[in-house]
Parts: structure tokens; C-alpha cells; sequence
């Protein structure tokens, strides 16, 4: 199914919730839905570009991954979700942005145990549009980072709402004036950014990120650059690395699906390599982008 559409921009915002369109201001989900309640619900977001969604099945393999890991069915099959999905950008008519896609254990009495009869899902959409020069100056410029302690639970491969020691450090980040806050852990390795992956270029030239754990979220851009490097023969080591090791390194970036690849040109006040954006992270989304592209049906 092609996920590329042409559309014309509505009046205002529409959201999606359980099988209903509504204004975005109008839109809402029962007092008792457990993901307000508990956090028991999982989320995810794709990139709009072009009004075509981005890497779209690897984020559903995600969606799946995740709501097996806490026990949830998918809120529909599959291939109707794509088309909700679809659907709900077409509406909102955006041609750059992001759709926002979550799905609640649904509305039941508060209770913190699992229940033994599932009540109906939640599933909540919705769209925005992003300021595609914001992102452009991003690539060209590149961002700073602090970082900051790891205070997440120890499940963080499982893309959870329960984002709140996320948002304290991103906050920590924005109050320090830089873009973003890689997370330390205990041992003193970086773990991942608030809401990206890390990446550093070492002295030898190879790309390195944090191998896969429970220690970081599985990023989906991630998986895409990964695969995009080795069909193009580029070195990529998945292992630890420090703070100090990153501050000494060729290059850094970061990669999620708002930004693909962005450039980090400081961390903690010091810059990476000249303290400006190096050809290594220009060249990884370049591949990115063209892997991408490509692979739209």
C-alpha cells in the first residue's frame, strides 16, 4: 500500500481516537483509561516528510515488540492501522511533521495489576507540522549537549509514556541552553539521549553507537542508518563509550525520526572535533535519507 497522498490543509488539528475523528481541542479519553492512570500504554512516533511517512513498518515492528513486552494486543490488524494512519495526516493535511501514535491498556478501574480480561485498547493519533528550517539549520550548524545522570526504570528498550525522568533531563538540558542530555549510566558510559540515540566518529574513522539492551531504546532511525551503513560498506562498531571518549571523538551526532542524523558540535562546553558539523555525520544521513526514500512504496 502507498503511504503518499496529496491533501489540502483543513481548517484546524484532527486527532484520531478509537475509531472516531475529532477536533484536536475536542478530542479526549475516559477518566479511568490506564494510561492516564498508571502509564500503561506505549507510543510512537513517525516522521511526515513530503506528506510520506517515514520508515513506517520498521516503527510498527516496534509498536508490536513493545505492547508484547507489557502484554497488549495491537488496537486493529495491522494493515488497517496503516491506513488510519494515512488517513489521519491526510486530514490534517500536514506535508512535514510528525504523527504521534499511542495505545492505552484502555479504561478500567484503577488497579495496578495487569487485568485478567483485557478491557478495548486505546488508540490515540494525531499530527503536527514541524518547521522543516529549524531542522535544516540543525544539520548545518549542529546542536550541544550536557549530560546527565541515567535516572530511567531498567526497561527503557520498551518505548513506554512513562517519560518523566526523560523530560527532567531534557528539561536540565534546555534550562543549560543546548539542544539535548545524553544519559550516563552508573558505570559512566552513555547510554542514549532523552529522546535520540548517540553516535560518535572515532580516531579510526568507524561510527560507534550503544549495542542494543535494556539499557536503550531500540531507536528506529537507528535500525535504518545501521542498515543503510552496511549496505554502503561503512564501519559501524555497536559498544560502549564515555563521555570523555565522545568529547575526544572525530564527530557526534544524534539520530531520531524528527531530525534523521544531526550533527552534535559540543558537549558539556567542550567541542567535538573543530565544533563543527564533520563529513562522516553528513555523509550518514545522506545515506539515510536515500535509504529511506527508497524504500517508499
Amino acid at each position: 500500500m502507498s503511504n503518499r497522498w496529496n491533501a489540502r490543509r483543513p481548517a484546524g488539528r484532527i486527532a484520531y481516537v478509537d475509531g472516531h475523528y475529532a477536533r484536536h481541542g475536542e478530542a479526549g479519553v475516559h477518566i479511568e483509561d490506564r494510561g492516564l492512570q498508571l502509564g500503561d500504554s506505549v507510543y510512537e512516533v513517525c516522521r511526515i516528510a513530503n506528506g510520506c511517512l517515514f520508515d513506517m513498518e520498521e516503527h510498527l515492528d516496534r509498536l508490536e515488540r513493545s505492547l508484547c513486552e507489557i502484554e497488549m494486543e495491537m488496537p486493529m490488524a495491522r494493515t488497517a492501522l496503516k491506513m488510519v494512519m494515512a488517513e489521519t495526516v491526510r486530514r490534517n493535511g500536514v506535508r512535514d511533521g510528525l504523527l504521534y501514535l499511542q495505545v492505552t491498556r484502555g479504561a478500567l478501574r484503577r488497579d495496578h495489576p495487569i487485568p485478567q480480561i483485557a478491557p478495548k485498547s486505546t488508540l490515540i493519533l494525531t499530527v503536527h507540522a514541524m518547521d522543516r528550517g529549524t531542522i535544516a539549520r540543525r544539520h548545518v550548524e549542529g546542536v550541544a549537549v550536557i549530560t546527565h545522570r541515567d535516572e530511567r526504570w531498567a526497561r527503557c528498550d520498551i518505548k513506554s509514556t512513562q517519560l518523566l525522568a526523560n523530560l527532567l533531563a531534557k528539561t536540565a538540558a534546555r534550562r543549560a541552553g543546548v539542544f539535548e542530555a545524553w544519559l550516563v549510566d552508573p558505570d559512566g558510559f552513555v547510554t542514549e539521549g532523552t529522546s535520540t540515540n548517540a553516535w560518535i566518529v572515532d580516531d579510526e574513522g568507524a561510527v560507534v553507537t550503544r549495542e542494543l539492551s535494556s539499557a536503550i531504546l531500540p531507536g528506529v532511525t537507528r535500525r535504518v542508518v545501521l542498515e543503510a551503513a552496511e549496505a554502503e560498506h561503512v564501519t559501524v562498531v555497536q559498544r560502549r563509550f564515555t563521555p570523555e571518549e565522545a568529547i575526544s571523538a572525530r564527530e557526534a551526532f544524534l539520530t531520531s525520526a524528527t531530525g534523521g542524523a544531526v550533527p552534535v558540535v559540543m558537549i558539556d562546553g567542550h567541542k567535538v572535533g573543530d565544533g563543527r558539523p564533520g563529513p562522516v555525520t553528513g555523509h550518514i544521513m545522506e545515506l539515510y535519507n536515500r535509504y529511506s526514500r527508497d524504500r517508499l512504496a
